[in-house]
């Protein structure tokens, strides 16, 4: 078992990248407060994938699906059999777009990159959401190797609602109920995780200091599970990565800022304490001073760093 524990003083500086597209139109609701929609740190814009690289847009993962049930698949110019990290984006599960991808960077490291698209909590209530990410995963590890993807090297990254699915897609990777649609002799697991402030434990959010009323009916977390959270425990305990954490759960990185006034920071704090008693290697960073959406380049360095680790294999001595 391996638990790390940072503490940092960390400064929310924006990295400017520019937008690889502008065909896609997000969904016209805008944000609630505070939970973020736009990823933290990097805006993906048109022009700069490193050159030669290549963007596949707009690729169905579903056949005939819904408009949202679609990913952006990029590959850096060279390399074969290349770990991939997958984006998913926060928007309080009801807004927000594949459009805009922190991790385009990472293609110059030699990375391939995916981001996906899912149905929000206005086209379908839990679990549509978690269902059609791991299918974008299915369909990402049944595909990997015409791409020249390595299927048994895949990382996610998510923030705020991203982060509370692919904490999901982490420590449900082997729960069938959640696997719907295509390609289901695929597995969905994946190899590594990085969460950035996504909520945990619906029930607990509104103990603590926030901007949000996260018990009332029109909260997101209410709209997501179909009804208030105190007065649905049982869908609300559905959705908690928590319920699922094993010893087979892949390696976290938690990342979270302890002034958060959106998702409080005991969500992180449950979700880490869960993955350390249940043996499995989890690395928890409390960001000093950031509240919610936090960005900045020490921060993707962090998660760069996480997925270096993870997923490249080791240099040959």
């Amino acid at each position: 078992m391996k638990t790390h524990f940072f503490q940092s003083a960390l400064v929310a500086a924006l990295l400017t990248a520019p937008p690889t597209r502008a065909a896609e139109q997000p969904d016209q609701l805008p944000p609630p407060g505070g939970l973020a929609a736009r990823p933290p740190g990097v805006e993906a814009r048109q022009g700069q994938l490193p050159p030669g690289a290549r963007a596949l847009r707009d690729v169905a993962y579903v056949t005939n699906g819904h408009e949202r049930q679609k990913l952006d698949l990029y590959l850096p110019a060279t390399g074969t059999n290349l770990p991939l990290v997958v984006w998913v984006h926060g928007g309080a599960w009801r807004a927000g777009s594949k459009q805009e991808c922190p991790a385009l960077p990472f293609l110059a490291d030699g990375f391939a990159v995916a981001s996906v698209g899912y149905r929000l909590s206005q086209h379908a209530v839990f679990p549509a959401q978690i269902e059609d990410c791991k299918a974008a995963i299915r369909w990402l590890r049944a595909h990997a190797r015409e791409h020249g993807i390595d299927p048994d090297r895949i990382g996610v990254w998510g923030s705020s609602a991203g982060g509370h699915l692919v904490a999901l897609l982490g420590t449900a990777g082997d729960v069938k109920d959640f696997d719907r649609g295509e390609n289901l002799g695929v597995s969905s697991r994946v190899q590594a995780v990085c969460d950035w402030f996504g909520p945990t434990d619906f029930t607990q959010m509104s103990k603590f200091p926030s901007d949000l009323k996260h018990d009332a009916a029109d909260s997101p977390e209410s709209q997501l599970i179909g009804g208030p959270v105190q007065e649905n425990k049982e869908k609300a305990a559905r959705a908690n990565p928590i319920a699922y954490v094993s010893k087979n759960a892949p390696p976290f990185l938690i990342m979270h800022g302890d002034q958060d006034r959106s998702v409080p920071l005991n969500q992180s704090e449950l979700l880490a304490e869960a993955l350390t008693k249940a043996g499995a290697d989890v690395t928890f960073q409390v960001v000093k001073g950031a509240g919610h959406g936090f960005g900045g380049p020490e921060n993707v360095a962090r998660a760069r760093d996480f997925f270096i680790r993870q997923l490249r294999p080791a240099t040959p001595k």
